[in-house]
């Protein structure tokens, strides 16, 4: 395996990066996960521009230029002779002192590694997944802008350890507010009455890119789309439900800390979404703007 660190290819056992790095001292820095489809980086535009704002407001500054990022991308992606991947891109605050400041870190350490991932089995993807409710709730936007994708996700982790401890491979995390926010690594929909609903920006959420591109789909299929606050009643009495994610891509959601959701199988509008994302990641357009 070929790991693009800091401008050169290296291999696996090369990729290295130092114990007084802020990224490993302090989870100082950001990433993105980003995939490949038919060798087209998907959506590379809006992880790229993402990345490059999560960074700005933690004031790390990224030491290459957009097309070299993009560009690092397919070169890792060729490197390795995938034409379907996920990579993941990372921007730390680079080696520093012990202290906090990140200002006596003078470079920032830039990687991409592109692999193959699996995220939930197949046959979630046709029969729909468990979840619960996470006692843990999401950080809130008062503490944490959640625009900023950050390498510190010991919150996620602690909510992703319950849904693990409870057998399910996906958590829903409420906001302070006692509101539907997002899950441990996807955005979440509802349908209610042949109307697609989820969580505002104002939840407390990372507005994911594949979310984007699924609400650009709904609007091209015409259906019904909203952005409001989701109670958890409302999550447990929707008619469907499902998740989206880079990784995720698109998955239905059968039970809610056992509550059986709708008919308990994957409802038609999350399928002919779902169907739909499929298609358009094949697509010669899905490097660029959604639909």
């Amino acid at each position: 395996m070929k790991i693009w660190l800091d401008g050169q290819l290296v291999d696996r056992s090369d990729a290295r990066v130092s114990v007084f790095d802020h990224g490993v001292l302090y989870g100082d820095g950001v990433f993105e996960g980003i995939r490949a489809y038919s060798g087209r980086v998907f959506q590379v535009h809006a992880h790229v521009d993402r990345l490059f704002a999560s960074a700005d407001y933690i004031r790390l500054t990224i030491p290459y230029t957009r097309d070299r990022i993009i560009e690092a991308l397919r070169q890792t992606m060729q490197a390795n002779n995938f034409t379907d991947c996920y990579f993941r891109l990372v921007v730390t605050r680079g080696e520093g002192t012990l202290g906090l400041s990140p200002f006596k870190c003078p470079r920032p350490c830039v990687f991409c590694i592109a692999d193959q991932i699996e995220l939930y089995p197949p046959a979630m993807y046709e029969r729909g997944m468990p979840v619960i409710i996470a006692k843990t709730l999401r950080t809130s936007s008062e503490m944490l802008n959640p625009a900023v994708k950050s390498l510190n996700y010991l919150n996620n982790i602690m909510a992703k350890i319950e849904c693990i401890d409870a057998g399910v491979s996906e958590a829903v995390m409420l906001n302070a507010q006692g509101n539907v926010a997002e899950c441990t690594g996807d955005n979440i929909f509802v349908v209610i009455g042949g109307r697609v609903v989820t969580p505002p920006r104002s939840a407390g959420i990372l507005v994911g890119v594949t979310r984007g591109v699924v609400i650009a789909l709904a609007g091209k299929l015409g259906i019904p789309l909203e952005e409001k606050d989701i109670t958890p009643v409302q999550l447990l009495s929707a008619d469907e439900c499902f998740l989206t994610g880079t990784a995720a891509e698109v998955i239905g959601v059968t039970k809610i800390d056992g509550h059986v959701i709708g008919a308990g199988a994957i409802g038609p509008v999350t399928k002919r979404l779902r169907d739909a994302f499929h298609q358009f990641t094949r697509s010669p357009d899905s490097e660029g703007h959604p639909c």
